[in-house]
């Protein structure tokens, strides 16, 4: 009777050929990878997926309750080889962890399969391992799974890092930057709140004088690993507006750059506000082009959701829009009040090529390099470029 595992995963990499089968001899368990190598082959996987549009499966075993009990190696050769038998040859299999979590790639799954593929590795593995670990072993072990893409809809970066330990070793090694980064940001936010305290007042007063409703405007936003929050600027449009213009707009602004897309005509490029918007107030229009409008995301820094220079935080429904490598812009630093794009590209460039730009950013990122860009910030509001 065909093995259930082996039915589902060779279902779901069309012409891939079963690595193993019964009465094959024990699988070769030398070639698992260090934690370096695997996280480096994740990282070309996550690649490779972007570009294919072919989703991965990586699975994770946690060994850390068993592997310190004195018979550590042991326990891990047997553990090795049971999932050397579970694995396609083009799975790629390792040390997620060094000495604590095991991990294996299952490369190329088809995007119909669901989670009884999961399951079925589950159970291949678990019976694996009732042959060859004790039922204590067994039950210190623990398994968990990651797709990339993430299914059912959920967007990439609700898994925190898990599919990203590159990053998290990037942002290890920067902790004392990013700690005198946030340092930064608490005494820009408080500086300039205290230099643009009499904008505020005058600014709300002027908002409730000229129209009804609120002071400011608030809306969900996207920040560092998915994390939702709430957005704050001086409000610039009528209340209870539609949004329906902007999210068709911002949908059509960032499908614009993809092949055998017709969605670019009539778009001012790279820029996320209409032009002439009839939502917006007269007072509005004067707040957007002088970016006033901005000054109450001082209080979204001191908050922590933001900082003073990083990416643009997006709408939810824009993140719904993005291609696979746009994700990362949300994930690598927190959005910021001003940045590379706001600074170098504004409405000089496309949606594609502001995400390079926060790319560039997060890649090169100093202090130095805030620096400059909080600098040149006022020049480019001064210029108006792509402020509508």
């Amino acid at each position: 009777m065909e093995d259930v595992f082996s039915g589902e995963i060779d279902k779901c990499r069309p012409g891939s050929e079963r690595s193993h089968s019964r009465g094959q001899a024990e699988p070769d368990v030398s070639c698992e990878c260090d934690e370096e190598v695997f996280h480096r082959i994740l990282g070309l996987e996550r690649k490779r997926s972007e570009r294919s549009r072919r989703p991965f499966l990586l699975m994770l075993l946690s060994l850390e309750g068993i592997a310190g009990d004195g018979k550590g190696g042991d326990i891990v050769t047997r553990v090795f080889s049971c999932l050397a038998a579970a694995k396609r040859e083009t799975d790629v299999m390792g040390w997620y962890r060094q000495g604590g979590v095991a991990g294996v790639i299952f490369t190329e799954i088809s995007d119909t399969c669901d989670r009884s593929l999961s399951e079925s590795i589950v159970r291949r593995i678990t019976a694996s391992l009732d042959l060859k670990l004790s039922p204590e072993e067994v039950e210190k072990s623990h398994i968990s799974f990651c797709y990339f893409p993430e299914r059912n809809g959920q967007q990439v970066v609700s898994a925190p890092l898990t599919l990203y330990p590159d990053i998290r070793k990037r942002l290890d090694g920067h902790k004392k930057s990013l700690f005198a980064k946030r340092v930064i940001d608490i005494v820009g936010a408080l500086v300039a709140l205290a230099l643009f305290f009499p904008f505020f007042l005058i600014i709300s007063a002027m908002i409730k004088l000229s129209t009804r409703g609120p002071v400011f405007f608030r809306q969900e936003r996207v920040g560092q690993y998915g994390k939702r929050f709430l957005f704050l600027k001086f409000r610039s449009m009528y209340v209870d507006s539609d949004p329906s213009p902007h999210m068709e707009y911002t949908k059509k602004l960032i499908l614009a750059g993809r092949k055998g897309s017709n969605n670019g005509a009539g778009l001012e490029s790279g820029v996320f506000k209409i032009r002439d918007d009839p939502r917006v107030t007269p007072l509005g229009r004067f707040l957007r082009r002088s970016s006033l409008d901005e000054i109450p995301q001082l209080l979204n820094v001191l908050a922590g959701d933001m900082s003073l220079v990083g990416p643009r935080p997006p709408i939810p429904y824009e993140l719904e829009k993005y291609d696979l490598w746009h994700r990362r812009r949300v994930l690598e630093m927190k959005p910021g009040i001003t940045g590379m794009w706001q600074v170098e590209g504004r409405s000089s460039t496309t949606f594609d090529e502001m995400v390079r730009l926060d790319l560039y950013y997060m890649t090169h990122w100093s202090l130095w390099l805030d620096l400059k860009l909080i600098f040149k910030t006022p020049l480019a509001v001064l210029s108006g470029r792509g402020a509508y």
